[in-house]
């Protein structure tokens, strides 16, 4: 058995990593906010402690004899002052690296995402292509975070991994999943060129085996993995398997990517003069995600971890349309 410590641990990707470790017989500890929503964890046997990923002296504690450190706290959105992004997903991971080094955890992983690849139109993007620079302050502020990681690393004890994850779905998701869901249940879905552009899926416990695989794996320290469940699949295939899982009409609307893209840089730039805290319908992030192949090759993480997606695509998107409904 060993001591894990999970930052973000109430969260969509935490809860369900603390589930699986759990099942394994670990203990499993975290931080939360006092205003942190809870029920994720509901019945789970985590120790929590009250902190912030900004807060590094709240860390101190919780961390004391911890194995691993598995780091998935971030701001993840489209949306925002790069400021915060800073603080959250740079800070914040400089401050849970040094309090870990403190407590000498002896692994760290990062989780990072493919989003520091910027959506560059290519296919089949591996982990040492070049990573360009983009507009937007969430793959900016991950692309900041892992450089700033895996250059601590070469002082540091710890053994470091960073996993790369793709497009994030499954149970539990409010973050991509129930939207998306909720818009094709209403008639709202569409797409950008006909749905043409490859996209990276990745289910939620696929993402977590290969996460519990880069903990423990030697092969995988001072490396990093991208991880999706390999498909070659564009917008289109995955739409419509969600829309006849989910028993509604495929969506038929389709835009073009430079529209899109040109009334989403209008709308920002509206809701930006309006000093608006919540996102336009459209953004340059989301009509890019879109728009353009966005794809990634896991090779690395087959070889390196001997990772290979257990849950297929359809059996996946079964499972979070079936946690949707019994949601609603």
């Amino acid at each position: 058995m060993k001591k894990y410590f999970i930052t973000g641990i109430n969260g969509f990707i935490g809860s369900n990593i603390a589930r699986k470790l759990l099942e394994q017989g670990h203990e499993v500890r975290g931080i939360i906010r006092k205003t942190s929503d809870q029920k994720f964890l509901k019945g789970f046997d985590v120790k929590l402690s009250f902190g912030d990923i900004t807060d590094k002296d709240s860390m101190i504690e919780p961390m004391k004899d911890v194995d691993v450190v598995i780091h998935v706290a971030a701001l993840a959105s489209d949306w925002g002052p790069y400021d915060l992004f800073y603080k959250v997903n740079v800070v914040g991971t400089q401050n849970v690296a040094e309090v870990a080094e403190m407590q000498a955890v002896k692994r760290f992983v990062l989780i990072s995402s493919t989003v520091l690849h910027g959506f560059t139109n290519k296919r089949f993007i591996k982990e040492n292509d070049p990573l360009p620079k983009t507009i937007f302050p969430y793959c900016e502020t991950k692309k900041l975070a892992e450089q700033w990681l895996f250059d601590y690393a070469k002082n540091s004890k710890m053994e470091i991994t960073a996993v790369r994850a793709g497009n994030v779905f499954g149970v539990n998701d409010h973050t991509f999943a129930e939207k998306y869901l909720e818009a094709l249940e209403q008639g709202k879905g569409g797409y950008i060129d006909g749905g043409k552009h490859w996209t990276c899926p990745v289910f939620s416990e696929n993402l977590i085996d290969a996460i519990l695989l880069a903990a423990e794996k030697p092969e995988a320290v001072g490396e990093a993995i991208i991880i999706t469940d390999g498909y070659e699949i564009d917008w289109k295939t995955f739409t419509d398997k969600m829309a006849d899982a989910l028993g509604v009409k495929r969506p038929k609307l389709s835009t073009p990517y430079w529209l899109g893209y040109g009334i989403a840089a209008l709308m920002e730039g509206v809701y930006k003069l309006i000093g608006s805290k919540t996102p336009p319908i459209l953004t340059r992030y989301r009509i890019s995600n879109g728009g353009t192949d966005y794809h990634f090759s896991i090779d690395k993480a087959r070889h390196l971890l001997g990772h290979e997606p257990k849950v297929g695509l359809d059996e996946a998107i079964k499972r979070t349309v079936e946690w949707y409904r019994n949601s609603r």
